[in-house]
């Protein structure tokens, strides 16, 4: 049932994005506006439907690597998806001190992890087998391709209305009827916007964190993997794409109003959650390979 709620909320929310958009579309053509913007907004979900999983893996500069490159990771990762039930996803290494993980992909057949070289060096195994079982609960749940859809249209809807206000500006538009109108929508939209994507990715995080630790069998690494990467980024934020930032456990850019408009839950909440956990005693503690 909480699964069936949030994949309906989750719709709900993408379809107010995709209304946004074609708000603004409204308020720079009229009806041809709106019209342009709702195919531009049918291109977008399936370009992010095909391409997500490239883009994603390129804007963070992730390299893939061979299980000769990275053999524990490699180890962790396959039995963690046997026991998710889902293929195993190809295995990525991000060059950066600052310890994160992400997980993309349209689809379990198609899913992809990321992880830094920081976070290999901070966490012990079973915090770092906790991280990736959340992300391959991200795919097993289909959370990738939401996620990407939601960034996709997110990400439009801002740079449209930024070149729609520099274009007033610099055009010197005198236009008074509908004039006042135009600019708040203009202005508006991207924050609603933003506002949705965070309310996407924030219920996600938390069911995220649930089936992760179903598939490790314990929360208690997850949970010492998130104190401590929330320890870390406070120190070392990392420089990311702001389109890619809820892709990650948690969130890479640190204070400020990234912190205000952060897309992640509070991780102090996420933890407790986690405590709050009974896990059958059958389902065994998270040794994920031997």
């Amino acid at each position: 049932m909480n699964q069936f709620w949030n994949t309906t909320k989750t719709t709900l929310l993408l379809a107010l994005l995709t209304g946004f958009f074609m708000l603004i579309g409204n308020a720079l053509g009229g009806g041809n506006g709106m019209v342009i913007a709702l195919l531009f907004a049918v291109a977008m979900n399936m370009a992010a439907w095909w391409f997500s999983d490239t883009m994603a893996l390129k804007m963070s500069r992730a390299r893939e690597v061979t299980p000769a490159e990275a053999p524990e990771l490699h180890r962790l990762v396959e039995t963690l998806a046997q026991r998710a039930g889902i293929p195993k996803p190809r295995v990525h290494l991000i060059d950066s001190p600052a310890p994160n993980a992400f997980a993309t992909g349209r689809s379990p057949a198609k899913g992809a992890v990321a992880a830094t070289t920081g976070l290999m060096q901070i966490l012990n195994r079973d915090e770092v087998a906790g991280v990736m079982a959340h992300e391959l609960a991200h795919i097993k749940n289909r959370d990738t391709l939401i996620s990407s859809i939601a960034a996709t249209i997110a990400g439009a809807i801002g740079m449209v209305a930024d070149m729609a206000m520099w274009s007033m500006i610099f055009g010197g538009s005198d236009d008074e009827e509908g004039g006042g109108g135009s600019w708040l929508m203009l202005i508006l939209a991207p924050i609603a916007a933003m506002i949705i994507q965070m309310a996407i990715s924030r219920s996600r995080e938390f069911v995220a964190d649930a089936e992760g630790a179903r598939i490790l069998g314990d929360p208690a690494p997850l949970a010492s993997a998130l104190r401590k990467l929330e320890m870390s980024v406070s120190r070392q934020p990392m420089a990311v794409a702001p389109a890619t930032a809820h892709l990650y456990i948690v969130n890479p850019i640190f204070g400020g109003l990234a912190g205000l408009f952060s897309t992640h839950p509070s991780t102090e909440k996420r933890i407790a959650r986690l405590q709050e956990l009974r896990l059958a005693p059958e389902t065994g503690r998270g040794r994920a390979a031997s």
